[in-house]
Order: structure tokens, then sequence, then C-alpha cells
């Protein structure tokens, strides 16, 4: 199993906060099956130059992969960034850096507010100008903000993929908002095959790792078959 998007590295960001942290968060993956984690770091380039984040990020794995040679049986761990989105970064110089190493896969953040022309426009240029294939973080937890669909709408029909995070199926409790993005990750598997998931995990409890959980629903939920395919997609996509 695959966990593409998590922020497990130590002390780089709002994840881990530190190695022993690190470790018992992939040694909870390991224990659900993962055999693959995308580390994934928050970048924003309104605070950080990318030389500045790429050191950072290097020290940080260093770390991790002195865990790695103690255990082999602990996941591999790959390395990228879930980039923020700001105007102006289909331009942006320095991108192809922040992809998922040995790829063109930026992994992007967008904004938690109404979606202008402005953000289809700078996906364009990424995808179809500089030859990146995107993948949008966590797509359900823009949708409430969506008050108008039209720019939601352009953007989930581009050549692009499309990641869920995995407490969004788990969460189907009381709350408005959780049954909302609940219903809609369900909505998307069923509407569209260009879908891969990732715990987003950045701690050991309330944002902790939860691939099997997610995955058990989908199954239930979705069809062993559907589970599959994301698997298959996701396979084809990143390895």
């Amino acid at each position: 199993m695959i966990d593409f998007h998590t922020h497990i590295l130590p002390g780089i960001d709002d994840g881990s906060k530190d190695i022993d942290m690190t470790e018992k968060m992939l040694r909870m993956e390991q224990a659900m099956g993962v055999s693959h984690i995308f580390a994934t770091p928050h970048f924003y380039g309104h605070r950080r130059s990318v030389e500045s984040f790429l050191e950072r990020r290097s020290k940080a794995l260093d770390k991790v992969n002195e865990l790695l040679k103690a255990d082999d049986s602990l996941p591999r761990v790959s390395v990228g960034a879930e980039v923020y989105y700001f105007s102006g970064i289909g331009r942006a110089e320095q991108l192809e850096s922040l992809c998922i190493e040995g790829t063109n896969i930026l992994l992007l953040e967008l904004p938690f507010a109404q979606w202008q022309s402005d953000i289809a426009k700078d996906i364009s240029e990424l995808t179809d100008r500089r030859g990146l294939h995107i993948i949008l973080a966590h797509l359900e937890r823009y949708e409430y903000f969506q008050k108008d669909r039209s720019v939601w709408d352009r953007i989930i029909d581009m050549p692009l993929t499309i990641q869920l995070n995995c407490e969004d199926f788990i969460n189907n409790g009381s709350l408005f908002r959780k049954n909302r993005r609940h219903k809609l990750c369900l909505d998307l598997l069923a509407s569209h095959d260009n879908i891969i998931i990732g715990s987003d995990c950045h701690n050991l409890t309330d944002r902790r790792p939860n691939l099997a959980e997610a995955r058990a629903v989908i199954k239930k939920k979705a069809g062993a078959e559907r589970l599959s395919q994301i698997d298959e997609y996701t396979e084809a996509l990143l390895i």
C-alpha cells in the first residue's frame, strides 16, 4: 500500500515534531501494511525560498534515512512537497525541484476560499506549458467554499489527479461539514477515475496515519473492485 500525502519528516512543518514521533508514525504505517510513503512537507512561497526549503527537507530526510538503515522493514520514503498556491505560480521558477522526486508530479494545495478564474489559468499553465502533472491535495476540503462552482467544475475536469484525505472517508459523524465531505468523497469515487488517497498524517493523535481505516470504508461503500482501481492508478502514476 502507498500513503501518498504525509507530513512525516521531523521538524520541518506542522507535522512530526521530532525524529521520535516520525519513528512512531512510520511504525503505525508499517503495522497497517503500508510499504511506501511519500513525505510531502508544506511549502509556502511567501515564507521561505525554494533553496532554504530543500536544505531543511534534506536534513530532515537524512534523519529518517538513518532509521530506515537501522530497520529495512520500515516503509520506503520518497520526498516531494505540498506546494501552496500563489498568484502567478504557473510562471514561477524552480517549481520542478518541488515535484515528487524523480517525477514531474507536483502536489498543489489550493486556497480555502472561493476560487477565481486566475487559479484555473495558473493550473493550465503548469500542465500545458510546463508539462507538470498536478495532484490536487485533499480536494474535498475546498468544496464548502465554492458558492460559485464554475471554476471548481473547470479545474476538476482538467487532466490532473485528485487526492482525497483518508479522514474524510472515516469521519461520517454528526457534524454537517464532516458528513458533507464524506459524501463528496464517495461521489467523486463514483464519478472520477483519476483519484488517489493519502492520510495527510501530521501526528499520532488527531491527524494520525489512517490509511487502513479509510481503505476499509472504501471497500465497504464503493466495493473491492473500486479500491483495486485506486491502487492500480496510484501505482501507475507514482511507481
